[in-house]
């Protein structure tokens, strides 16, 4: 099966052997993404509030850039350095999220990279769209009127 590699600017570069996000068909796979601001490549100097918005930020650049946004995703993965901070990752992701929610696991981890306290990875669904509805609206043949009986 073809593999697309999904790449953008708008969100960090890889920092080792692997791909911001890879789509197979339908399905896209989100890298694991810390809080690192995708300019300068250091991490979010913000409160811990402040770092997982990064990440959610992050997700959604590389999201967009496959076709989709966050709320295409089916599957996030929580990797907390703290567990004391999942009510944090709650209260945020509250605001980029809206029901139905993906699923989602959490998990209490030793260590990140760089040092960082959070990283989320997801996998992510989008929607099947055809032909007529990805052509530009100026494009786009107007729908069939049915006549009405008198």
């Amino acid at each position: 099966m073809k593999k697309d590699i999904i790449k953008t600017d708008k969100a960090p570069q890889a920092i080792g052997t692997y791909s911001q996000a890879v789509k197979v068909g339908d399905t896209v796979y989100l890298s694991g993404q810390i809080p690192l601001v995708p300019e300068t490549m250091a991490l979010e100097t913000g409160d811990m509030r402040a770092q997982i918005r990064r990440v959610f930020d992050n997700l959604a650049a590389v999201a967009q850039a496959a076709g989709g946004s966050l709320r295409d995703v089916a599957k996030l993965n929580v990797f907390l350095t703290d567990l004391a901070n999942f009510p944090l990752v709650n209260e945020v992701m509250a605001q980029y999220f809206q029901e139905p929610y993906p699923a989602r696991a959490a998990v209490g981890v030793a260590a990140l990279p760089k040092g960082a306290a959070v990283e989320m990875d997801a996998v992510m669904v989008l929607a099947k769209v055809s032909a007529a509805t990805r052509r530009p609206a100026h494009k786009r043949k107007p729908a069939a009127r049915k006549k009405s009986r008198r």
